[in-house]
C-alpha cells in the first residue's frame, strides 16, 4: 500500500527531473506524465539554464534528489564502458565533489557532539571543506601536539531523507513481487533490506571508524595498501578524526602518469587487494569507487572512507572460491555444479545444458585483457542466461558484486592490457592450498589440542555420562514399548467388547421384531 508521503515523494522526484529538463525520463512513467504540465507553471522551471548539457543535468538532478541517488550516480561512474563518455565524466564529480554544507554549521556539529569547544580539540581547523560527499563531508584540522588530521562530519537532518528514499524503494519492491514475473528470482525486498543495513551502517561514524581500525590491522606493514590512523579520543557518532593522507587521486590518471606511477604493479596490486580482503580477511571495503582511492606513487594504494564493508558466511566464502577457482581453469561443468549445490539455481536444472549455457557466455572473454572485453555484452549475456535457468539473486552478495564492479572499473582506468584471470587465479590456488590442504587441515588439527588438553581430565566422567544417558534411554525406550503393548491390548479388549454389544444389540432388535 501507498503511503502518502510515498507518493509525496514519487511527486518530489519526477518534479525535480522535470526542472533540469529530463522529461523524457518523466515520460517513461506513465503515472507521472501529468507533473511535466504542472512544472512548465513554475517559476524555477523557466529561471533554470536549459541549455546545459544532458550530463551536468543529469548529475544535479542526483546531488538534488539526496545521498540514495548521489550513490547510485557513483557506482555509475565507474562503468565507463557502460555509459556514454560524457554522462560518465560527469558523473566522477560526485564522488567528491557533492555541494557542501557551511562549515558555521560542521562547527556547530562537531562542538555538540564532543561536548566541548572546538579549539579544546583542534590547534586549527578549517571551516573550508577538503571535499563533500553524499553522507558527508571533511575538513583539514591540526591537533595540538602538530599532528596533521582530517575530521569528518556527518550531514545534518541526513536521515530522515534516507529513510524516505529506503521507505519508496521498499514500497517499490513490494510492487515489482506482486505484478513483475521475473521478482521471485531477483528477490527485491531481501536486495533493498540488504541496502538499508549498509546505507544505515553509514550513518555512523563510530561504526566507520571501527571498520578502518580492523581493515588497518588486516593491512599492517603491507606494501599494497595503506590506512589511516583512526584517533579515538574524538571518534562520535557524528564526527570522526582520522590521519591525514597525502597521495594522489586514483582517477587523475595524467596527474598519475607525471608522478611516474607503474599502471601495471597498481593494476594487479587492486586485483590481489580485492582477493585478499575478500578470502583472506573475510572483511572487505564495498565503497571503492575512484574518491574513495588514492595513489602513493609508484604502486600503493591508500584507501579512506569505510562507512560500507562487507563480510561472507563460510559457506558463501568457500562456494565463491570455489566458483572462481573452476571459472579460471574453464572447469564450466563444476561451476554448474557449483551453482546447483549452493542453491543458486534450482536443484532440477539440468548439469549439462547449464554447464553449456555458461561455456557460451564466459568462453569469448578468455585470453583477453580488459580493454578488449565488452562487459555490457557480457552483462547482457549473463542476465538472459540467469532468467533462462530462474537463477537467484543473493542479497548476501550484493556489495560484493558491487565491489567487484568497482574494482573492474578502475583496471580499466589504470591498465586495461591487465590479464584479469591471471593475476587471480595464483593468489586463489594459494588459498585453496593453505585453507583446505594437508597442511591445513594438521595446522586445524594442532590448534585444537589445548582445548582438548583442557577438557582431557572431564573425559572420564563425560564418558560416564554418556553410557549412562544410553542405558536410561534403552530403558525408558523398553518402558515405553511395554506400556504401547499394554494399551493395544487393552484397546483389542475394548474394541471386542464393543462388537459383541452390537451383536447382541442387533439380535434383541431382530428378535423383538419378529415376535411384535
Amino acid at each position: 500500500m501507498f503511503y502518502p508521503k510515498i507518493i509525496i515523494r514519487l511527486i518530489h522526484i519526477n518534479w525535480v527531473l522535470v526542472s533540469h529538463g529530463l522529461d523524457e525520463i518523466v515520460f517513461k512513467t506513465h503515472l507521472f506524465r501529468p507533473i511535466r504540465y504542472f512544472a512548465v507553471l513554475s517559476p524555477g522551471y523557466w529561471l533554470k539554464p536549459k541549455t546545459e548539457p544532458r550530463a551536468v543535468r543529469i548529475r544535479r538532478a542526483l546531488e538534488d534528489l539526496g545521498p540514495i541517488y548521489v550513490k547510485f550516480g557513483q557506482a555509475l561512474s565507474t562503468r565507463k564502458d557502460l555509459l556514454p563518455e560524457d554522462i560518465a565524466d560527469e558523473l566522477v564529480k560526485l564522488q567528491d565533489k557533492v555541494p557542501p554544507f557551511a562549515g558555521s554549521i560542521a562547527r556547530k556539529i562537531i562542538e555538540n557532539e564532543l561536548g566541548f569547544p572546538i579549539d579544546k580539540a583542534f590547534a586549527k581547523f578549517d571551516e573550508e571543506p577538503l571535499a563533500s560527499a553524499s553522507v558527508a563531508q571533511v575538513h583539514a584540522a591540526e591537533l595540538h601536539d602538530g599532528r596533521k588530521v582530517i575530521v569528518k562530519v556527518l550531514r545534518p537532518d541526513i536521515e530522515e531523507g534516507i529513510y524516505s528514499d529506503i521507505g519508496l524503494l521498499y514500497e517499490l519492491a513490494r510492487i515489482a513481487e506482486k505484478f513483475w514475473p521475473d521478482a521471485r528470482r531477483l528477490r527485491p525486498v531481501e536486495v533493498v533490506a540488504e541496502f538499508e543495513r549498509s546505507t544505515l551502517d553509514e550513518l555512523d561514524l563510530l561504526r566507520e571508524a571501527a571498520n578502518a581500525a580492523k581493515l588497518r590491522r588486516n593491512f599492517e606493514h603491507s606494501e599494497m595498501l595503506y590506512v589511516p590512523e583512526i584517533y579515538w579520543d574524538y571518534a562520535r557518532r557524528k564526527v570522526m578524526v582520522m590521519e591525514r593522507i597525502y597521495g594522489i587521486p586514483v582517477g587523475e590518471i595524467q596527474q598519475l602518469k607525471n608522478n611516474g606511477a607503474d599502471f601495471k604493479l597498481l593494476a594487479e596490486r587492486g586485483v590481489e587487494i580485492f582477493f585478499a580482503q575478500v578470502f583472506r580477511d573475510n572483511f572487505f571495503h564495498a565503497d571503492m569507487h575512484p574518491g574513495n582511492i588514492f595513489v602513493d606513487v609508484p604502486g600503493k594504494y591508500i584507501a579512506v572512507d569505510f562507512g560500507i564493508v562487507g563480510s561472507l558466511s563460510l559457506t558463501d566464502q568457500h562456494y565463491l572460491a570455489e566458483n572462481f577457482l573452476a571459472f579460471f581453469n574453464r572447469d564450466y561443468r563444476k561451476v554448474a555444479q557449483m551453482h546447483v549445490e549452493s542453491g543458486w539455481v534450482g536443484s532440477s536444472t539440468r548439469i549439462e545444458e547449464f554447464e553449456s549455457a555458461i561455456r557460451s557466455v564466459c568462453e569469448p572473454i578468455f585470453e583477453k585483457p580488459l580493454k578488449d572485453i565488452s562487459f555490457g555484452q557480457l552483462l547482457l549475456r549473463l542476465f538472459q542466461t540467469a532468467r533462462r535457468f530462474d537463477m537467484h539473486v543473493q542479497p548476501q552478495l550484493v556489495l560484493l558484486q558491487k565491489t567487484l564492479l568497482n574494482i573492474e572499473g578502475l583496471g580499466r582506468q589504470l591498465y586495461p592490457d591487465l590479464d584479469l584471470w591471471q593475476t587471480a587465479k595464483p593468489f586463489l590456488e594459494k588459498w585453496f592450498k593453505e585453507r583446505v590442504g594437508p597442511k591445513a587441515k594438521i595446522a586445524q588439527l594442532l590448534k585444537q589440542i589445548p582445548d582438548v588438553a583442557e577438557h582431557f581430565p572431564e573425559i572420564p566422567n563425560l564418558l560416564y555420562k554418556t553410557l549412562d544417558n544410553a542405558a536410561n534411554a534403552q530403558k525408558r525406550a523398553d518402558n515405553q514399548q511395554r506400556e504401547l503393548a499394554m494399551l493395544r491390548q487393552q484397546m483389542d479388549i475394548q474394541h471386542r467388547n464393543t462388537l459383541w454389544s452390537i451383536y447382541i444389540g442387533a439380535i434383541l432388535i431382530a428378535t423383538a421384531i419378529l415376535f411384535r
